[in-house]
C-alpha cells in the first residue's frame, strides 16, 4: 500500500504541512549555528534545507507532482531567506546586547539586504542555485 493511500494520510491531510514547519524551523536553527559556529554564511546549508524540504512533504504524504516540487522549492527559498535574516540580525544585534530574534523583529528589509548583499557572494549564490535544483530533483 503506498503512503499517499494509506488510512493516516486520509484522515490527517495537513499532516504534510505540520512536518515542513518543524523541519524549516529546524534546519533554520542549525543553519544559524553552522553560520556563527564556521563564521561564514554556510551556503552549503542550502542544499540540506532542499533535502529536508522534500524529505518533510514525503513522510507528511504529499503527492508526488508538480505542486510538491513547487512548494520545496518556495520552502527552500524561504528558509535560505529566513536563516540568512537570522545570520544577519545575530551579527548585527549582538555587539548591541540583543538576542537574535529582538535584533531580527527589529531590523528593517533595508538594513538586512545591505548586510546580506555583503556577506553573501558568488559561492553563496552557487549553492544556492544547487540547492534549487536538488529541490526540483528530491521532490520529484
Amino acid at each position: 500500500m503506498s503512503p499517499v493511500s494509506s488510512p493516516a494520510s486520509r484522515s490527517r491531510p495537513w499532516l504534510w504541512l505540520v512536518l515542513l514547519l518543524l523541519g524549516s524551523v529546524t534546519v533554520t536553527v542549525a543553519w544559524l549555528f553552522a553560520a556563527l559556529t564556521t563564521g561564514t554564511q554556510a551556503g552549503w546549508m542550502a542544499v540540506v534545507t532542499a533535502l529536508e524540504a522534500a524529505w518533510m512533504l514525503r513522510l507528511g504524504a504529499f503527492p508526488a507532482g508538480r505542486a510538491r516540487v513547487i512548494v520545496t522549492v518556495l520552502a527552500t527559498l524561504v528558509i535560505t531567506a529566513a536563516a540568512n535574516w537570522g545570520i544577519a540580525a545575530t551579527y548585527i544585534g549582538g555587539p548591541m546586547g540583543l538576542a537574535p530574534w529582538e535584533s531580527a523583529l527589529r531590523m528593517g528589509p533595508y538594513l538586512a539586504w545591505t548586510l546580506l548583499s555583503l556577506a553573501n557572494g558568488v559561492a553563496e549564490a552557487v549553492w544556492l542555485v544547487i540547492a534549487l535544483l536538488v529541490a526540483w530533483r528530491a521532490a520529484r
